[in-house]
């Protein structure tokens, strides 16, 4: 399949929000561990995709001091670089539809995964961001954040998905 050119037309508003709803379902609810993990999208902005999630006394980690657990960390990083890709695909392919979108989903898997543990993922509120490096053919590589409520960044992650 070819790339779109700037020639092709920009999927709708009406096809960007059925893509979004569906985007936000695979996300939220399809995947069953995002779900148990409480995940919520905050931010489908291909600069800056953001996901979010409370913190849950299921995802503590060290139970005197009430941390997330480093699992966690990595696994709320790794989908949110997933997620990335996924809105950066979108974006890449701006004249598709929600549908074709969703299938694309199907072909996206983590490659390569590392995370840098800063501070102690302690807090209320976490915000997860994917900002994406590189969105070629086949891989797309993303940087990822992870922050609690006050803008503590408590780990970094990066990460190449293949695509195709």
């Amino acid at each position: 399949m070819t790339p779109p050119t700037a020639a092709l037309p920009r999927r709708s508003s009406a096809e960007q929000v059925r893509l979004e709803a569906t985007l936000r379902e695979m996300f939220e609810h399809r995947i069953s561990f995002n779900e148990v993990l409480g995940l919520k999208v905050a931010s489908f902005d291909p600069q800056a995709a953001q996901l979010r999630f409370a913190m849950r006394p299921e995802l503590v980690g060290h139970y005197l001091y009430g941390r997330l657990h480093g699992g966690v960390i990595s696994a709320v990083l790794d989908t949110a670089g997933g997620f990335a890709a996924v809105v950066g695909i979108a974006e890449k392919y701006a004249n598709e539809t929600a549908e074709q979108v969703a299938h694309r989903f199907g072909r996206v898997g983590t490659i390569d995964l590392r995370t840098d543990f800063l501070q102690q993922g302690i807090g209320k509120l976490f915000t997860a961001t994917g900002l994406i490096t590189r969105l070629g053919g086949r891989i797309a590589s993303v940087q990822m954040r992870l922050e609690n409520e006050s803008g503590l960044l408590i780990a970094t992650g990066s990460a190449a998905y293949v695509i195709s």
